[in-house]
This record gives structure tokens, C-alpha cells and sequence, in this order.
């Protein structure tokens, strides 16, 4: 199964438990980020984690010395798993990463040295909104905003999509139409046609 289908399967809540544990579990982090600086919320997470292995492999090795037996390390089968990276599949995934950085790259370059008008104006127009949006949030609140609404709206647009359907079609159309009104009284913003 792949990464993607695994993170799908958890923001449409397909099991409600782990779904629960991965949004309780982000939800906390990132209000922790908010209260507590980075490194104290990685040294209480590494500590409550070594709480709890330290703990259980004490409490086994308690039990079996009590009973006299040998069943061996309680983390035996996930200390002999497999952690380590191929070349090839390390080369693979760095192959798919510069792909998309390089994309980026080049969109970047067109936005901002304004090879469509249009496009560079949208882009202001997002970066001038986004000064207003900073105003009011900081980063790890949009965080913790963008985390609830990874784990709401799925499953909402799951239930009402034909609806959320509709909806969205009439605003395309009205924002299409009003384009193409504004496009129409200034001749120089038409975006030229892709050859």
C-alpha cells in the first residue's frame, strides 16, 4: 500500500481508531509547538517514548525472572527488522523530489519575471491577502487550522459532494465569466494561447 493511499485512508476516516490517534496525535504536537519551543516538545516526546520502552522491557525482564522463563527481548521483532535505505530506492526518491523542485523552480521563475501577466497579478493579488492572513495567524496556528481541516472536510465532502459539486460549478462559472469581462474592457491582461 502505498504512502498516499495510507494518509487518504486516514483523513477519510476508513478506521476511525487510527484516524483518531494520527489527528489527536498531530493536534497535540502542533499545540504543543504553539506553547513550547521545538526542542523541548522533541525532548518530552523522546522522553515519554523512552519512558514507556524503558518501563516494559524492565516490567519483562521482571516477570520473566519471576517465572523462570525465556522469552526474550519484548522488542525482538522490531529490533530485527529492515530499516535500512537502498541506494536505489534512496536515488528514487530523491529522482521524484528534484522532479518536483524543479517544477517548482520554473514556476517560480515565470511568476516573478511576469511571463504572463495575468498569472504574476494573481500572484500578487494571493501574496497581498496572505500579508492580511499573517496578520492575524501565525504560522503554527494555519498549522494547526490546516490539520483540523485535513481531518474534517474529507469525510464532509464525501458525505455532501454532489452538492459541494454544484456549488463549486456555479462559482467557476461566475468567476470565468467575470474574467473574461475583465479581460475584455483591459486587451492587454488575455492570457496568451499555450502553442
Amino acid at each position: 500500500m502505498s504512502l498516499s493511499c495510507s494518509v487518504q485512508e486516514l483523513l477519510f476516516w476508513r478506521d476511525v481508531k487510527k484516524s483518531a490517534v494520527a489527528f489527536g496525535a498531530s493536534l497535540v504536537l502542533l499545540l504543543s509547538l504553539a506553547t513550547l519551543s521545538a526542542v523541548t516538545v522533541v525532548a518530552h516526546v523522546a522522553l515519554a517514548l523512552l519512558s514507556v520502552t524503558i518501563s516494559l522491557r524492565v516490567y519483562k525482564a521482571v516477570v520473566q525472572a519471576l517465572q523462570k522463563s525465556e522469552e526474550g527481548h519484548p522488542f525482538k521483532t522490531y529490533l530485527d527488522l529492515d530499516v535500512t535505505v537502498s541506494p536505489e530506492t534512496f536515488q528514487a526518491h530523491v529522482a521524484v523530489v528534484a522532479q518536483h523542485l524543479n517544477r517548482g523552480l520554473q514556476l517560480l521563475i515565470r511568476l516573478f519575471l511576469v511571463e504572463d501577466l495575468v498569472d504574476s497579478l494573481e500572484l500578487a493579488l494571493t501574496m497581498w491577502l496572505m500579508t492580511y492572513v499573517g496578520a492575524v495567524f501565525n504560522g503554527i496556528t494555519l498549522l494547526i487550522l490546516a490539520d483540523i481541516l485535513a481531518f474534517t472536510l474529507p469525510p464532509l465532502y464525501e458525505k455532501y459532494e454532489v452538492q459541494i459539486n454544484h456549488y463549486m460549478g456555479l462559482i467557476r462559472q461566475q468567476t470565468k465569466d467575470l474574467m473574461a469581462k475583465i479581460q475584455a474592457k483591459l486587451p492587454g491582461l488575455v492570457k496568451k494561447k499555450p502553442e
